[in-house]
C-alpha cells in the first residue's frame, strides 16, 4: 500500500521557484506533524521543514525565509513552496511524519535540480 506520494519536482534555474506536494495516507497524516526532507547522494536525509497538526512550522536554517511548508487537512496533503532556489537545494525531496514513531514507508521522492 502506497502511503506517501511526492510530486512537483523539476529542473529550474537559480532564483526560480517550485511547489512540491505530498499526498499521505490517512493513517500517517491525520493529527500528525509532517515534515519535508531531502537527500543528496552520499549524505544522510535531512529535515528541511516541519509542520504540526495545528499548523505550527519550523525550518532548517538553510531554507528559512525561502521555503514555506503548509498542509491541507481535508486533502491529506502537505506542500512545500520553494522560492529563490539555489544550486545547493538540489536533492531528492521526501515527506513523512515528523516523528519516528509516526512515520510510514518512505516514498519515491521527487527530484529537484537547480542549475544554470
Amino acid at each position: 500500500q502506497v502511503q506517501l506520494v511526492e510530486s512537483g519536482g523539476g529542473s529550474v534555474q537559480p532564483g526560480g521557484s517550485l511547489r512540491l506536494s505530498c499526498v499521505a495516507s490517512l493513517r500517517i497524516f491525520s493529527g500528525n506533524a509532517m515534515g519535508w526532507y531531502r537527500q543528496t547522494p552520499g549524505k544522510q536525509r535531512e529535515l528541511v521543514a516541519g509542520i504540526t497538526s495545528l499548523g505550527v512550522t519550523n525550518y532548517a536554517d538553510s531554507v528559512k525565509g525561502r521555503f514555506t511548508i503548509s498542509r491541507d487537512n481535508a486533502k491529506n496533503t502537505v506542500y512545500l513552496q520553494m522560492n529563490n532556489l539555489k544550486p545547493e537545494d538540489t536533492a531528492v525531496y521526501y515527506c513523512n511524519g515528523l516523528y519516528v514513531t509516526r512515520r510510514g514507508s518512505w516514498g519515491q521522492g521527487t527530484q529537484v535540480t537547480v542549475s544554470s
